[in-house]
């Protein structure tokens, strides 16, 4: 692979965990700059890891990952997604910004990375067919991430106090949208 197609396919790979960012920014009270850099790097790594993943597990589960992936990706968002949904509904109605928490857990944000980066796995695991370094590959999907990340959970600060009380709900309402849209993106593939 060329730098011009690397650069792209890691710029497709980053733009779902972009769009997840931008709603975990909208459920932070005010993000700083050290949490967002934080939740690009565990999206940022995670996102490098799956296609490394996906190459491991090469011709042998190429069709189970690719039969699969889009129901993995669409169980793990949308259930975050709902998850969300509720928590931001069972907040009483005049919620006080010191109300919304500093940062998300680790766990939240690694299984939303995880969740985003499930094509990842699969281009990884095309990319055991042909002939291509997989580890310049996988950097620089990482690397991809970790910026539009970074930005995205600053964009949803800027989200955050524009949408105000159900910044949580917009959020799993994204996350929710983006496994719906990946769903239906592989099925209408078929």
């Amino acid at each position: 692979m060329n730098f011009l197609s690397t650069a792209a396919l890691a710029l497709a790979m980053s733009t779902d965990a972009f769009a997840a960012a931008v709603g975990k920014g909208t459920a932070l009270q005010k993000p700083r700059w050290a949490e967002a850099l934080r939740t690009g790097a565990i999206f940022g790594v995670i996102e490098a890891l799956t296609p490394l993943a996906g190459w491991a597990l090469g011709l042998a589960a190429v069709n189970t990952v690719k039969a699969w992936d889009h129901w993995i990706a669409f169980v793990l968002l949308g259930g975050l997604g709902i998850h969300m949904v509720l928590a931001g509904l069972k907040q009483e109605l005049p919620e006080a910004a010191e109300d919304k928490p500093n940062r998300h857990s680790f766990m939240r944000l690694a299984l939303t990375g995880f969740a985003t980066s499930i094509d990842a796995m699969a281009v990884g695991v095309g990319l055991a067919f042909v002939d291509v370094d997989i580890l310049p590959v996988a950097a620089a999907i990482g690397l991809a991430t970790f910026v539009m990340v970074t930005l995205g959970v600053m964009l949803g600060r800027v989200l955050g106090t524009v949408v105000g009380k159900r910044a949580e709900i917009l959020g799993g309402v994204v996350l929710f949208a983006i496994g719906a849209t990946i769903l239906y993106e592989h099925l209408t593939a078929l």
